[in-house]
């Protein structure tokens, strides 16, 4: 019994119930995603469960992972080619199909996640049109991607190595070795610094039953021609040529690890700019499928250059020519699924502005990064003239084309400040506002919602309006932004890189 001076009532149980459930939903989200990963040598995917939470601190908008539950992986499928080496999109869909039916899913109940096609897999001429497949059909906002430092990401998350690299407060480079590409990341404190891919892998040839040479890829050729051997589908390999092959790839992958400048064929190899000179790691990580052999998880052959690969690099790392201390991040050849299921989804903050359901979602809408100092003083001709410079750089014309605007609020949300921010928006964007394309802006910070209605009910705009925060960047290519989820208020988000080949 209390006496608190006037009537009031007690809610009964049922109603404290769903008092609890909606304070709970008003704070966090869950969401059931997949990964998919369709490589050079191998196709598997992989279903999870991430719990993303409201950060309690100075009442921010940002929303965090803070669980991820793996809840089934599919068997390692071989990769399957035609032979005119496109990719067998019939094998591939009977495979996933089946991966639905064994773990229990249903292409609704899947929220989120993204089809990646990596190394010489995303050269083949129908790759975009399988990722899209895939994504379409996988569930409600599954996207698909592909691009080597995008892959290089998802496999130091997937690996382990950028949490080891949190645990251990070193400087981790992570080496994903898989059957066409070789991805690398440099990691500290549980952040990427950078990231590099070479054309180096387990599975740039491949083996018949025979021994004889079934398929060659291009980089294969390279290293060959470099090494002094010649390759002939149909032929065999010696093991002297094959020797001289897995030596050349060595001393590129040497060379790319202990970051020194890249020989003529280190050079002809690379697939993006190499790693910088600093900072130099505290210890190595391995991930990708070649990693298995490294960690002798796996000893089978598997008529390729995967296990002679890996042996080598072993002894080098024995005989300290990589003079680093080996770590085992805890994933191999799963690291980059891994990564798409659990680490390829965000969520905006709860302080956003969508002007109506109807413009979600939205796919492959280019990034581009404002380098604009936000924490001082600034004028709309700045942000203008900044708009117009990262226009330039990406060879765009403003109004051709729908762009999403990344920044980095800083400093006290006066409305002044907003305002010249927004107002400087409209003079950079004026064609496409005046196209009414859609207004689309990606900022760390909680002022979407404030933003989107400056521009809405200030300054005019009339076309659609995208205006979500809580969101910090990576150098990515491409956003993808799902459709509003309820009671939370945010959106999910995938900003990514696309890298695929164009049909002949």
């Amino acid at each position: 019994m209390h006496d608190i001076g006037f009537d009031h009532l007690h809610p009964s149980p049922e109603q404290q119930a769903q008092l609890s459930d909606a304070i709970w939903n008003a704070d966090n989200v869950e969401m059931t995603t997949v990964g998919v990963d369709v490589g050079s040598s191998t196709s598997h995917l992989m279903f999870a469960r991430v719990h993303l939470q409201r950060l309690s601190e100075a009442l921010s908008s940002r929303f965090v992972v803070v669980n991820r539950e793996i809840l089934w992986r599919s068997p390692i499928l071989l990769t399957p080619y035609r032979s005119d080496y496109t990719i067998d999109s019939n094998a591939l869909k009977d495979f996933f199909d089946g991966a639905f039916y064994e773990a229990k899913l249903t292409r609704d109940e899947i929220d989120s996640g993204a089809v990646i096609l990596t190394g010489e897999a995303l050269k083949r001429k129908n790759a975009r049109a399988i990722a899209d497949l895939f994504a379409e059909e996988s569930g409600k906002f599954v996207c698909a991607s592909a691009g080597h430092n995008l892959e290089a990401l998802m496999a130091a998350h997937g690996s382990g190595a950028v949490a080891l690299s949190k645990a251990e407060h070193k400087t981790i480079l992570n080496v994903d070795i898989g059957g066409g590409t070789t991805k690398l990341a440099l990691l500290h404190g549980g952040r990427i610094l950078a990231s590099a891919a070479i054309a180096v892998g387990g599975r740039l040839i491949a083996f018949g039953e025979g021994g004889e040479l079934v398929r060659i890829e291009g980089p294969a050729r390279q290293i060959a021609e470099a090494a002094g051997v010649t390759l002939e589908e149909g032929g065999l390999l010696s093991a002297d040529d094959q020797g001289r092959m897995i030596k050349a790839m060595v001393d590129v992958l040497i060379e790319t690890i202990v970051q020194a400048p890249a020989g003529d064929l280190g050079r002809a190899l690379a697939l993006t700019p190499p790693l910088p000179d600093t900072p130099k790691p505290d210890g190595i990580t391995f991930s990708g499928g070649v990693a298995e052999y490294i960690f002798k998880r796996e000893i089978a052959e598997h008529e390729d250059l995967g296990r002679p690969l890996a042996e080598s690099l072993v002894k080098v790392l024995n005989d300290k020519r990589i003079a680093l201390p080996v770590y085992d991040p805890g994933q191999g050849i799963r690291a980059t699924v891994v990564g798409a299921s659990q680490f390829s989804v965000q969520v905006s903050g709860n302080t956003i502005h969508v002007t109506g359901d109807h413009d979600l979602p939205i796919h492959n809408v280019p990034v581009l990064k404002l380098n604009l100092d936000l924490s001082g003083d600034f004028t709309s001709d700045q942000v203008s003239a900044e708009i117009a410079s990262a226009m330039g750089r990406f060879d765009m014309r403003e109004g051709e084309t729908d762009v999403a605007l990344a920044l980095a609020w800083q400093g006290q949300p006066l409305h002044a400040r907003l305002y010249a921010l927004a107002s400087g928006v409209c003079q950079g964007l004026s064609r496409s506002l005046a196209a009414h394309r859609p207004l689309i802006l990606v900022m760390d910070g909680d002022i979407g919602k404030t933003m989107g209605e400056i521009l809405r009910r200030e300054l005019k705009v009339e076309g659609p309006i995208i205006s979500v925060d809580g969101i910090r960047l990576e150098d990515f290519d491409y956003v993808d932004i799902g459709e509003m989820i309820q009671p939370t208020n945010v959106v999910p988000l995938i900003i990514k890189s696309l890298l695929f080949a164009t049909p002949d």
